[in-house]
């Protein structure tokens, strides 16, 4: 039965109050609904009606979607019960551990940026792969290349070549560049040091490392090179090291190199590295003046770079195929400053040299009225050795210095790169004398050089020089051993007031006792008076 119009009118205004008076009431009543922990029947009834219509609204039941909610889960949205219970996890308050998470921006993650803090950790994992790789290098000659991926921007970084390929006014666009003169492993040591700031070198690839740090301007990475070269330089590698240097334009390499060539000319002539170089090396070393050993070594090591570069040439080895290769770098071995017995067993046999050239050659060496020749007629200078001393006086006594097979010995360390040659030593107290003598050089009881050989001593306080058969090349600040067992008269001088440091030119030597010595040398007297070097 409808209502009056009055009552009507009345609970309309009621409704319109209530809807009025609403937002105070429902602040009231939440409020105390936090304080109960429960909220009023009214206000979840209200909260649910309005929620239930945005969520139908913005995921109807129809679509079946996956959704990740506040906690990272997925739910399906496939019906309206589902929604609701969205929507009811969505008002539960925060609670403080959560929020204060939030606020320090406390999150945790498992992506490979946040585990690696620094810029060079997260550029090293680039290196070599395809993750955002936007260029490919084809690396190496046809037949043997290698894909290399990489980052422009890293690369342009690292070298003003790369940045002026990628970023310059000629910026090249292809995503994949050949690169055929660089050897794959030293661009991949290139472009490792470039993402990590890591060098790793190896003997075998440093000198294309080298070349790759040059052509693209990395100097860091090419001292890097050059440092190893100078650590690593000794005599069998010396000549091929020249040879690069020259190319590197390295002066100091090129110095280092020069250094061993002279001392151990013979070694580093003989070497299979010598055979590598290129003619113009070639006459440069055959030009020089100071190296240290017999032109008949000249000579023969001269022979074997014809035959290696005939083969080179795809030439057979006759005479006249290592003539031509030589060509003029032929006249430059001093083939008069050999031994008449030297030159008649090599040179002279070796059918290299027309007959014409090895008879005026004879009569050069035999005739009173000598002939002209096209070679250098002056010997080469060498180097002049130099002597290390350590004891400011010497002595004998009747009953000293004896022998009878014990060992002399002595420590010894310099502060710069030299070359020991010999030894100097003191002989008979008593007249002329003969011994045998064998020498020995080690380093931390590893034995470098050894020699057994003999001299002469005549009574006087003189020292009298044994020498090794190769110069061997000591390092600066490492303690090294010489020791001495002679054989012969058993009465000799003796040195007096040693001195623990001596400065001998340029190079610092420093002294101490050896436990080999079984002899009674020390720092402060004994045998071994002289260290005999280059430097």
């Amino acid at each position: 039965m409808p209502e009056p119009p009055d009552c009507l009118y009345g609970r309309i205004m009621k409704f319109f109050t209530f809807l009025l008076l609403l937002p105070e009431t429902l602040k009231r009543t939440k409020k105390s609904g936090k304080q109960s922990g429960k909220l009023p029947v009214c206000y979840e009834i209200v909260t649910l009606s309005v929620k239930k219509k945005m969520a139908a609204e913005l995921y109807p039941a129809s679509l079946n979607t996956n959704l990740p909610n506040s906690n990272g889960a997925v739910v399906t949205a496939a019906s309206k019960k589902n929604i609701v219970q969205v929507t009811q996890a969505v008002t539960v308050p925060t609670t403080t551990a959560t929020q204060q998470n939030i606020n320090n921006n406390n999150v945790e993650t498992t992506s490979w940026q946040s585990t690696h803090p620094t810029l060079r950790e997260r550029n090293a994992l680039m290196f070599n792969k395809e993750h955002m790789a936007d260029v490919h290098f084809i690396v190496g000659p046809p037949g043997e290349s290698q894909k290399v991926p990489a980052h422009k921007y890293v690369l342009a970084v690292g070298s003003s070549v790369f940045g002026a390929m990628f970023y310059g006014d000629l910026a090249e666009g292809e995503s994949e560049i050949h690169i055929p003169d660089v050897e794959p492993a030293a661009f991949l040591i290139l472009l490792k040091y470039m993402y990590s700031d890591e060098i790793e070198l190896e003997a075998d690839t440093v000198l294309a490392t080298l070349y790759a740090a040059k052509k693209y301007i990395v100097p860091a990475l090419a001292k890097a090179c050059v440092t190893f070269l100078e650590t690593s330089l000794e005599a069998k590698n010396a000549c091929v090291l020249l040879s690069q240097s020259r190319l590197f334009e390295e002066p100091e390499l090129t110095q280092r190199c020069w250094e061993v060539i002279d001392a151990q000319a013979e070694l580093a002539l003989r070497s299979e590295g010598f055979c590598e170089i290129d003619l113009q090396t070639l006459e440069i070393i055959l030009r020089r003046e100071t190296l240290n050993t017999r032109e008949a070594v000249v000579f023969e090591a001269v022979l074997e770079w014809a035959v290696a570069e005939c083969r080179r040439q795809g030439l057979g080895a006759t005479a006249r195929n290592k003539r031509a290769v030589l060509g003029k770098v032929l006249y430059l071995v001093r083939h008069p400053t050999m031994t008449l017995e030297e030159f008649a067993d090599g040179a002279a046999q070796s059918d290299v040299l027309t007959l014409e050239e090895t008879h005026d050659i004879f009569l050069w060496y035999t005739a009173a009225n000598k002939p002209k020749l096209e070679f250098p007629l002056a010997q080469r200078t060498g180097l002049t050795p130099q002597r290390c001393h350590r004891f400011q006086s010497s002595a004998y006594r009747s009953n000293q210095w004896r022998y009878r097979g014990r060992c002399d010995s002595i420590q010894f360390a310099v502060d710069k790169r030299i070359f020991i040659a010999g030894l100097g030593l003191y002989g008979s107290s008593g007249g002329k004398a003969e011994y045998s003598v064998k020498i020995e050089l080690k380093r931390q009881g590893a034995t470098l050089a050894q020699n057994l050989t003999m001299f002469v001593s005549d009574g006087s306080s003189s020292t009298f020089s044994v020498w090794f058969e190769h110069p061997v090349q000591v390092e600066q600040d490492t303690f090294y051993t010489v020791s001495v067992v002679l054989d012969g008269n058993e009465l000799s001088y003796f040195g007096q007031e040693g001195m623990t440091e001596v400065q001998c030119g340029k190079v610092t030597f420093q002294y101490q006792c050896s436990s080999d010595s079984t002899n009674g040398t020390g720092v402060q007297g004994g045998q071994i008076p002289e260290l005999v070097f280059y430097a």
